[in-house]
């Protein structure tokens, strides 16, 4: 007889736990609170259409198709993708832009005309260490169960020698980034990438360059938008095997003193299994909200080590000026001050970084004649458990990010009945206990990466998923921190 898993929540983590666990033979039912798979990988409905309304940028192809193999299937027949040219286009509000490229030698060129030969020697050694980080931590920490610092300290000095020493961990990412870049612009560009980790450039470790090599490693848009990358995630489960509950809260994990038996709904039906594997928030479990046996299984974490949340709108809209690519930054002035109203003051500065992703624009043309598909997103603070963005709030906040993207070069003009507003406290009502954070802790500090909770929990028979446990939050991490999760399952189940 084969032996059964509970998944609680059908995010990315959930999802590939729910793969790796069918594929093996086991017998696994997916619980999910929604309507359909995902997780954070959602769509809006803004006018009938449908916008992606979390996670727009896929990356770490490796991940995923290896994960299908797994599953039985190759992913280019179940997601259909397309690789951008451009990484990202980024513009100031003092009329600059720059384009960058996974080719480094054209994103030379174009830092060369941008800024000087100075700033584009620092780029190339910027690409170089981050290669030798990515590389080391690929195997070292990103695919293994629960690294330590001590070990992971050794093979850095071991495998990358003064190479890894040359890249200062211990410093944080926005001081090592002086050391490649004169222009401030340049700064502001390459710390931005604290941000796919929740976090701030002024405080989290240098390391993370190994995320822009991770984006040259390539940068792909997915037809139907991620939520389409989350049903083929589905049907690879479906075609092992799981099975789905959609609209299916889980109100109890069960069990005894010492382990976890099952599920209870909060309909009132039990489900019992071998293993439950938790794939959302940790703090979920910390604050009782799937019971007081498993309030235990992952260290509790602060409300000030919560990572970022943002303000997102969803939105149809016309655009002129600059033209838009998929992936586009606008940035202001003062980014330290940015991040020092978020984290030290809770609330949102008068100019913050304007994230939009142009839905309908791949590799510079535009699918949509009519309005296009927009996301807009501001970064904030994870404080929706305690506070209320009215309309009134978030149409201003709108106001000050259309004004950053208006003197970065583009007008944007949207109807009020054409956006759909998302704001920290809605973030926190999707995904309970985390305050709206959108990305588990942040990455402060040297050692913040090691205290996250790995896929084995403190409760014998619960294991934990997705982006607020090891390896850490994006989709690519989340669904590596499902298959670590099987792994562990497994490995007991020999």
């Amino acid at each position: 007889m084969s032996k059964r898993a509970i998944v609680v929540g059908a995010g990315a983590g959930g999802l590939s736990s729910a793969i790796e666990l069918a594929a093996a033979g086991w017998q696994v039912d997916v619980f999910e609170a929604h309507p359909e798979p995902g997780g954070k990988m959602h769509q809006r409905d803004v006018g009938g259409v449908g916008i992606d309304g979390g996670p727009t940028v896929f990356t770490m192809h490796w991940v995923f198709e290896e994960l299908f193999k797994r599953g039985g299937r190759h992913i280019d027949d179940c997601v259909s993708l397309t690789e951008s040219r451009r990484l990202a286009r980024h513009a100031w509000t003092d009329g600059s832009h720059l384009d960058l490229f996974h080719d480094i030698d054209l994103s030379s060129d174009a830092i060369a005309r941008f800024s000087d030969e100075e700033n584009v020697e620092g780029y190339r050694r910027f690409c170089e260490h981050g290669e030798i980080i990515h590389d080391l931590l690929k195997d070292n920490f990103m695919a293994c169960p629960q690294p330590s610092p001590a070990k992971l300290g050794y093979r850095l000095l071991r495998d990358g020698g003064k190479n890894a020493l040359a890249v200062a961990p211990h410093q944080s990412l926005w001081k090592a980034l002086s050391r490649y870049f004169s222009d401030p612009r340049l700064r502001q560009l390459y710390g931005r990438y604290a941000t796919y980790v929740g976090s701030s450039p002024l405080l989290t470790p240098s390391t993370l360059m190994l995320i822009a090599h991770v984006e040259r490693q390539g940068v792909w848009c997915v037809e139907g938008g991620m939520r389409a990358l989350a049903h083929a995630m589905a049907e690879v489960a479906l075609d092992n095997g799981a099975n789905f509950h959609f609209n299916s809260p889980v109100e109890e994990i069960t069990g005894d003193a010492h382990s976890v038996s099952g599920v209870r709904l909060k309909s009132g039906e039990t489900y019992k299994a071998d293993v439950v594997i938790f794939n959302g928030d940790a703090a979920a479990l910390n604050d009782g909200l799937l019971g007081d046996r498993v309030r235990k299984a992952a260290a509790p974490r602060s409300r000030k080590e919560r990572g970022l949340s943002a303000i997102t709108w969803c939105m149809r809209a016309r655009t002129s000026g600059l033209d838009l690519d998929h992936h586009n930054v606008f940035f202001a002035e003062n980014y330290e001050r940015e991040f020092t109203s978020i984290f030290d003051h809770r609330g949102i500065c008068a100019e913050p970084t304007v994230y939009v992703c142009a839905q309908d624009r791949v590799n510079g043309e535009c699918k949509s004649t009519e309005g296009e598909r927009l996301l807009v997103l501001v970064n904030a603070p994870a404080d929706g458990d305690r506070s209320t963005w009215t309309p009134d709030t978030l149409r201003q906040q709108r106001d000050r990010a259309m004004d950053v993207i208006k003197r970065g070069g583009v007008d944007i003009l949207v109807e009020e009945e054409n956006c759909v507003a998302t704001g920290p406290d809605d973030w926190h009502a999707r995904f309970p206990a985390s305050g709206g954070s959108l990305y588990g802790a942040a990455s402060h500090g040297m050692f913040s990466s090691f205290t996250r909770a790995s896929a084995k929990s403190r409760v014998r028979g619960l294991f934990l998923a997705g982006g607020s446990v090891h390896p850490g939050p994006g989709v690519p991490m989340a669904t590596l921190s499902g298959s670590l999760a099987a792994r562990e399952i497994l490995g007991r189940a020999v």
